[in-house]
C-alpha cells in the first residue's frame, strides 16, 4: 500500500512524531507515542506487552501526563505500522484532552501519514 505523507505545519507537533519514533526505535516496541500537555510538557511512551499487562503507547503516554498532573492535552502522535488509531486510544485521549485535539499517525520512519482529531 502506498503511503501519502501529511503536512505537519506546527513544529511542536512535528516534535511529537520525532519523540514517538525515537521511543519506538529505542525500545523495539510495535508503537511509540508522545503527547503534549496544555503547559507544553511532553510525555513519550512505548506500547507494553507483558503476560499480565497490555497498554498501548498512546494510553501509556496519556497516563504519564495524568500522573504528572497535566490538566489537558494539546496534541498527540503515534508511530505504528497500524493503518488506524484505535477508537480505544482516541477515547483515552478524549478523556483528558476533550474533543478536537489533533492526533498524528506516523509510519515506521516517523513520517506523518494521517491526522485524526479526538
Amino acid at each position: 500500500m502506498r503511503r501519502v505523507s501529511v503536512d505537519v505545519a506546527d513544529p511542536d507537533d512535528a516534535k511529537l512524531l520525532v519523540l514517538a519514533r525515537s521511543t519506538r526505535a529505542r525500545t523495539g516496541a510495535p508503537e511509540g507515542a508522545a503527547v503534549r500537555d496544555v503547559d507544553g510538557r511532553t510525555y513519550a511512551a512505548a506500547s507494553v506487552t507483558l503476560p499480565s499487562l497490555r497498554v498501548s503507547a498512546l494510553a501509556l503516554a496519556t497516563a504519564m501526563a495524568v500522573s504528572s498532573g497535566a490538566g489537558g492535552l494539546e496534541a498527540a502522535a503515534v508511530v505504528t505500522d497500524s493503518e488506524t488509531v484505535p477508537a480505544d486510544d482516541l477515547a483515552v485521549l478524549r478523556d483528558l484532552a476533550g474533543a478536537g485535539v489533533p492526533v498524528w499517525r506516523g509510519d515506521g520512519s516517523g513520517q506523518a501519514v494521517a491526522r485524526v482529531d479526538t
